[in-house]
């Protein structure tokens, strides 16, 4: 059995690398805090500028008009959107969002929303049954969501939404307030299972490279903070007792990105084996900015837990996407599966199951 190559191409960091120079520019805490101050879900100027890229069809066939990339052309881009704290709905959008539309749309209404979606005109927005809120979907043009045996694609303002609270204040959140419409099915839940179940596991692929992003961020601003915050003479920085805080953060992110880019290179595989690996990354990914966060807030001191200090956007991402795209139980029953009832050996460990069964 060869050895896998889980190097990125000069292409997918050349994409990765777009993005990031994009939101350096255009999503700074100082212009998050603007949007915050002017109650704008979005900032129409990056959206348009990140719409240029052409990013929200990266995971559509091209058959259906997209670019046909894979999980892992995509998870640097969804990372480096959770170290800017992005708040717009790229991620959700492109990454989960698109392709799923594409693998439902059989008729001329989902494939002129598919269209406009791919154009940059509109986003669309998935209420998935994993998930208790539909995000974003206020600024959708339409939301594909699941209502008793069947999935519906309803354009904006076909349906009432109830805002619900969110702990971060760039994710808007809501439930669908009434029933479709018989017109809007474009599919039954049996039909669209194996489209729901790849849906889930990008979302739960993507959240986990936003938070590794995050994770990543929170050290930064700790490690500047810590390197300008001067006590007793010298930066607090200098004091083991605050590099050890810092360096055991930083090891915890070291660890959790190899499991995500594995997970994104085996995705395409959809089989227990490929499952396990995402649970895993969104379980290491999770423990990552948990711990990152909470170490940048006491790190700074008091003033950790006032709004002034930049960290907090970060904080609260990462508790928005604890428990986005299923729960930390759902996930380690996940790798238990892999883990418990399925052959495991060296030379199964990167073997498919239906070769190793």
């Amino acid at each position: 059995m060869s050895a896998m190559d889980f190097r990125f191409t000069d292409e997918q960091l050349m994409m990765a690398d777009t993005v990031r120079g994009l939101l350096a520019e255009r999503c700074s805490p100082a212009d998050l805090r603007r949007l915050m101050g002017s109650g704008e879900p979005r900032d129409t100027g990056r959206w348009a500028a990140l719409v240029e890229l052409g990013l929200q069809g990266v995971l559509v066939p091209e058959n259906a008009g997209g670019l046909g990339l894979s999980e892992a052309d995509f998870v640097l881009v969804a990372e480096a959107c959770g170290h800017a704290a992005l708040p717009e709905p790229l991620v959700e959008n492109a990454g989960v969002a698109m392709p799923l539309l594409a693998a439902l749309s059989r008729d001329s209404r989902s494939a002129a929303i598919l269209e406009r979606a791919l154009a940059g005109e509109i986003t669309i927005a998935v209420a998935h049954p994993a998930n208790p809120f539909v995000a974003d979907a206020g600024t959708a043009g339409a939301i594909l969501f699941v209502h008793d045996d069947a999935v519906h694609l309803c354009e904006a303002g076909a349906v009432s939404l109830v805002p619900q609270p969110s702990i971060d204040p760039f994710r808007r959140l809501a439930t669908i307030g009434d029933r479709p419409s018989p017109a809007t099915e474009i599919a039954t839940v049996a039909e669209a299972g194996p489209a729901l179940a790849e849906a889930f596991d990008r979302g739960a692929l993507f959240t986990a490279a936003q938070l590794v992003g995050i994770a990543q961020r929170a050290v930064e601003l700790a490690v500047a903070y810590a390197n300008d915050r001067n006590q007793f003479g010298k930066p607090i920085g200098s004091y083991q007792a605050v590099k050890h805080l810092l360096a055991t953060a930083q090891v915890k992110i070291e660890f959790a990105r190899p499991v995500l880019y594995a997970a994104a290179a085996e995705a395409q595989h959809g089989d227990a084996h490929s499952r396990a690996r995402i649970s895993h990354a969104r379980l290491a990914a999770a423990e990552a900015a948990d711990l990152a966060c909470r170490t940048a807030v006491q790190v700074h001191g008091a003033m950790g837990y006032s709004w002034e200090v930049d960290v907090h956007f970060f904080l609260k991402r990462a508790l928005a996407l604890a428990s986005w795209w299923g729960s930390r139980r759902l996930h380690l029953d996940r790798v238990a599966r892999r883990a418990f009832e399925l052959p495991l050996g060296a030379d199964r460990t990167f073997a498919r199951e239906h070769d190793h069964a």
